[in-house]
């Protein structure tokens, strides 16, 4: 999916790596603070190469949206040998009259049979994403940290020694 140089399992995704992402997936998680707690949703999105645009009822989303509140917003993908995921960070708000058909012609619709009447609108002011390659955590007492490709996979020790274990 991303190239990676020797060594480094962790890629920090650019713009466009991030955009990439963010275009060819459909849901994620939208997290933001409403009356003094962090709550989550997952939902579905489209994405125009702007804003993300979700649908939704009456409740927490609509009141965040009708505040223009700071949300966090994360997709992301995991495949046999490598991850991604993708972070938008920046201000909801509800899509107005005007704009609802132009919305619905992204092909927004909701996954489940509910009434999500009211679209929404998640401007980017932050966008981060990050791509893994999966391989065997190295050893504490290596020299050097080096990740081999050929082993994707860890398996744990027959007999481990627990003063070894990760706490």
């Amino acid at each position: 999916m991303f190239e990676h140089e020797k060594d480094q399992p962790v890629l920090h995704l650019n713009h466009e790596q991030c955009e990439r992402l963010l275009r060819n997936t459909r849901h994620g998680r939208l997290a933001f603070m409403t009356d003094g707690r962090v709550e989550i949703f997952p939902v579905n999105y489209a994405f125009d190469g702007k804003n993300l645009y979700f649908r939704t009822a009456p409740g927490a989303k609509l009141l965040a949206a009708k505040s223009e509140a700071m949300v966090a917003f994360e997709t992301d993908g995991i495949l046999p040998d490598q991850a991604w995921s993708v972070v938008v960070r920046g201000n909801i708000h509800t899509v107005t009259e005007e704009d609802v058909d132009y919305v619905r012609g992204l092909g927004l619709a909701p996954w489940i049979p509910t009434y999500k009447d009211f679209f929404v609108s998640l401007s980017i002011e932050e966008l981060s994403g990050r791509h893994f390659i999966f391989a065997r955590q190295p050893e504490r007492h290596d020299k050097e940290f080096s990740y081999d490709p050929e082993q994707p996979t860890s398996t744990p020790p027959e007999d481990p020694d627990p003063t070894q274990l990760s706490r």
